[in-house]
């Protein structure tokens, strides 16, 4: 490695220490160590503004998606992420998996101490996992955990998979009437949302005196209303209302690889857009590649972003990453920055191009409400 390669590198390492405890997002004033990463540093940036982090302490986050879409692999590697996170590592990770879906290899996908760490919100008599049934045993749940007084990272999967009390009722209802040959009583929802205006309004104070995290995931509906949204969702309206980032996913289109002569989907490209952001005020949308035997390819989609927006340029079948000082295939390059660890700078590079995009979005003009220079 060449002298001024070994100098361009220190360079950026040099921006990353000095960074490491006092990078703010612009305007708000928050501190990397109050953010947990989503595991994508695109996604960090549409949510935070932060290449680091996402996922602010002491807040509640909707998660709502086409099926296979992702949801679970972006809630669980926020456990694994936490646990590479020494002002998370002290969190306990609760993972209330009501749909019974998620049989995945969590330590080889995840990590031997998410392995060992992952909790389910209670425990029966014999030791078994009891997980959440209605959406009053949800907030139940929860509430026993913000008792607790430990900071927490809880994610629910997902809403659509809970009932209600009010459900179970209309159901014996129903059916003592057509047992009886009597008319049954019409059906006027299944309860939930007005549980969950109740619950997430309880709860947002216990999760910022903890500094805990709540990350409830949901399924999307086709939208037959007249609406010019083609997807909906259940749940009621304090899912969105109470959110500090509501975020949707869907596939983009899959990842195909040639093998003994045959197209295999080995992954999906995934479309992740911000609706509703209280950190940062934008809406914002990014494509994510995840592959179910590895998960979120946070490397290969900042390659793919940099090259782009034009930060990187493209050389026949090859891409010139200046701050590295190396001009390679997309295949080498990921292993590069694997083989050498250049994880951290790759993230700080596609936070400086993401923002000298933002930069060149906000308007010209003097701030209506600036006095004197102030």
């Amino acid at each position: 490695m060449g002298k001024e390669k070994v100098e361009k590198k220190k360079s950026v390492a040099e921006d990353i220490e000095t960074s490491a405890d006092t990078d703010k997002v612009e305007n708000n004033r928050i501190s990397r160590r109050d953010l947990l990463s989503t595991g994508s540093t695109l996604l960090n940036l549409a949510c935070s503004d932060n290449p680091f982090g996402g996922f602010l302490k002491g807040k509640y986050y909707f998660l709502v998606g086409d099926s296979a879409s992702g949801k679970t692999f972006l809630s669980m590697t926020c456990f694994a992420e936490a646990m590479s996170n020494k002002y998370f590592q002290n969190y306990r990770l609760i993972y209330d998996n009501v749909e019974d879906g998620c049989l995945m290899d969590v330590e080889n996908l995840f990590g031997k101490a998410v392995a060992e760490r992952l909790e389910f919100p209670a425990k029966a008599e014999d030791g078994s996992p009891v997980f959440s049934y209605t959406v009053e045993e949800f907030y139940y749940h929860l509430d026993d955990a913000l008792k607790e007084g430990e900071p927490f990272i809880y994610v629910l999967d997902s809403m659509d998979g809970l009932s209600s009390e009010f459900e179970g009722e209309k159901f014996d209802q129903n059916k003592d009437a057509y047992y009886k040959g009597k008319e049954t009583p019409g059906s006027y929802g299944d309860g939930k949302a007005k549980k969950n205006s109740e619950g997430l309004r309880k709860v947002l104070n216990g999760l910022r005196e903890t500094g805990s995290i709540l990350i409830i995931l949901s399924q999307t509906r086709d939208n037959f209303g007249m609406s010019f949204e083609k997807k909906t969702r259940s749940g009621g309206h304090a899912l969105r209302f109470y959110s500090t980032v509501e975020i949707w996913t869907s596939i983009t289109g899959h990842i195909k690889k040639t093998i003994h002569g045959k197209d295999k989907i080995v992954g999906v490209h995934v479309g992740a857009k911000v609706k509703k952001n209280r950190i940062t005020g934008k809406v914002r949308e990014v494509e994510i590649d995840i592959y179910p035997a590895y998960g979120i390819d946070d490397i290969g989609t900042s390659i793919d972003y940099l090259v782009e927006e034009g930060w990187w340029e493209r050389k026949k079948q090859s891409i010139e990453a200046g701050e590295f000082d190396v001009v390679a295939t997309r295949e080498k390059l990921i292993e590069m920055v694997e083989e050498n660890k250049w994880e951290n700078e790759l993230c700080s590079i596609v936070g400086k191009c993401w923002k000298l995009i933002e930069s060149a979005s906000i308007p010209k003009r003097k701030s209506r409400y600036s006095y004197n220079g102030q």
